[in-house]
C-alpha cells in the first residue's frame, strides 16, 4: 500500500540502502553528525535535481513550503540553506560516487540485452571526455586556461543501455589520455576510442589484457604492410592491410601487428582511418561499429541539457563533485525504475512527470500510467534521440 508514501519516497526505495550505509561508514560521512546526516543531504540534493531547483535558497523555500508532506517523503522539515551549504562541504564526495557505481551495477543486468544497432556477442564500450565550464572568479581552483575554469568528466559507456560503467570528475588540466591508466580492461570486450586516446603504449596494455580496441588514426605515421586482402571499394572501404609500426618508440611500445582500415564516408565525403587489434571482425562491420561511439557524445549532451550541473550549490571541489555524482545517481536511478516498472517512456519525460508529482500520494506506477505510451512523447524527426530509455 502507498497511501502514506509519496512518489518521492517510493522512488527513493529503489536506492540500495545497505550500499549507501556502507559508503557512509567507509568515508566516515556521519562522524560527529547529530542532526543532518548524509542521507538527509542526498534526499535534499536529489529533490533539487528532480524539481530543477536553482540555488540553496530555492531548495530551502521549496522544502518549507511542503510542510507536513516532508515527513511522508523521508525529508527533514525546516532545512536551512546554511545547513545545506555546510553539508555540501563536509562529507566526502566519494560517498555519492560509490552510490552511483552501486546503482550502475544494479542497472547493467537490466539492460544486458538492449540492442544498440550492431549484432555482436562481445560487450562494446565507448570512451570519451567532456568539459563542464565553470566561472573562474567563483571557482579559482579549477583554472583551465588564462581566463577559463572547468572540470573534465571522462566516461566509459556500455552501449547496451548507454550506461556509464566508469565515470570521473577531475581538473580540466589533466589530459584525458590518463583515463586509460585507470580502466580495468575486460577481456574479450571492444573499446571504441577517439583520436585523443591514440597512445601505443596504453593500447598495448589493452592488447595484453585480451581486450580489443578500435581507434581513429593519424595520417602522418609510417608503417610497412604485412599483407592486404582484396576489398570491394563500392562499399566505401579503401583498404584493410595488416601493418607494423616503423617509428622507433611506437614500434617499441606496440611490437605486434594490427589492422589499419581506410574508409570513405560518402555522406560526409570524409576519409576515416581506423586502427584495431581485432582480426576477427568482418571488414564491413568496423566502420558501422565505430559509428556507435557517437552514443557517448549524445550521453554527454543529455547530461548537460537535463541534469542540474550548470549551476552549482557550492563553490568547493567537494561541493561540485558531490552535485555531479548525485545528478548521475539520479540519472541511473530513473533508468532502473524504467526497467523495473516496464515503462515505455524515455528518461526525460519521466523526469518531467516526477518534477510535478513527487509529493503526490499515489503508487509510483500510476504517476506514469496515463502517458505510458512512447508514441505520445516521441521526439521530432530532426532531434537527436539518445535513449530509448
Amino acid at each position: 500500500m502507498h497511501s502514506d508514501k509519496t512518489v518521492f519516497a517510493q522512488l527513493m526505495d529503489f536506492i540500495p540502502a545497505h550500499e549507501f550505509r556502507r559508503s557512509v561508514d567507509r568515508y566516515q560521512g556521519d562522524h560527529k553528525v547529530s542532526s543532518f546526516s548524509c542521507w538527509d543531504q542526498f534526499l535534499c540534493m536529489a529533490l533539487a535535481q528532480l524539481t530543477y531547483r536553482e540555488s540553496l535558497r530555492d531548495i530551502e523555500t521549496c522544502l518549507r513550503a511542503l510542510g507536513h508532506r516532508l515527513y511522508h517523503s523521508g525529508l527533514r522539515g525546516h532545512v536551512s540553506r546554511s545547513t545545506l551549504a555546510d553539508a555540501n562541504e563536509a562529507p566526502d564526495y566519494r560517498i555519492y560516487a560509490d552510490l552511483a557505481q552501486a546503482l550502475i551495477a544494479l542497472a547493467r543486468p537490466l539492460y544486458a540485452h538492449e540492442d544498440f544497432g550492431v549484432d555482436l556477442e562481445q560487450t562494446v564500450y565507448a570512451l570519451d571526455c567532456t568539459t563542464i565550464d565553470l566561472c573562474l572568479s567563483l571557482f579559482p581552483w579549477a583554472r583551465y586556461r588564462a581566463q577559463n575554469a572547468a572540470v573534465k568528466m571522462p566516461a566509459l559507456l556500455d552501449l547496451q543501455g548507454n550506461l556509464p560503467v566508469f565515470l570521473e570528475v577531475k581538473p580540466a588540466k589533466i589530459h584525458e589520455i590518463h583515463t586509460l591508466d585507470q580502466l580495468l580492461p575486460e577481456p574479450g570486450s571492444i573499446y571504441l576510442l577517439e583520436r585523443a586516446y591514440l597512445d601505443f603504449q596504453r593500447l598495448y596494455t589493452l592488447q595484453q589484457a585480451l581486450a580489443f580496441f578500435i581507434v581513429r588514426s593519424r595520417k602522418d605515421f609510417r608503417f610497412p604492410r604485412l599483407g592486404a586482402p582484396p576489398v570491394d571499394k563500392t562499399t566505401g572501404l579503401r583498404c584493410d592491410p595488416t601493418i607494423r609500426l616503423k617509428s622507433f618508440y611506437p614500434a617499441k611500445f606496440y611490437p605486434v601487428p594490427r589492422r589499419r582500415l581506410r574508409y570513405h564516408d560518402a555522406d560526409t565525403e570524409k576519409t576515416l582511418i581506423f586502427l584495431t587489434n581485432n582480426f576477427l571482425l568482418p571488414t564491413l562491420s568496423i566502420a558501422p561499429l565505430y559509428q556507435c561511439r557517437w552514443q557517448v557524445e549524445l550521453f554527454f549532451k543529455w547530461v548537460k541539457q537535463h541534469l542540474h550541473i550548470k549551476k552549482f550549490y557550492g563553490l568547493s571541489p567537494n561541493a561540485v563533485k558531490t552535485q555531479i555524482w548525485i545528478a548521475i545517481s539520479g540519472y541511473v536511478l530513473l533508468a532502473i525504475v524504467r526497467k523495473r516498472l516496464r515503462l515505455k517512456l524515455n528518461l526525460y519525460p519521466m523526469s518531467q512527470i516526477l518534477s510535478l508529482t513527487l509529493f503526490e500520494k499515489m503508487p509510483l506506477l500510476q504517476a506514469f500510467s496515463q502517458i505510458n505510451d512512447s508514441s505520445e512523447l516521441a521526439p521530432s524527426g530532426n532531434q537527436l534521440n539518445l535513449f530509448h530509455l
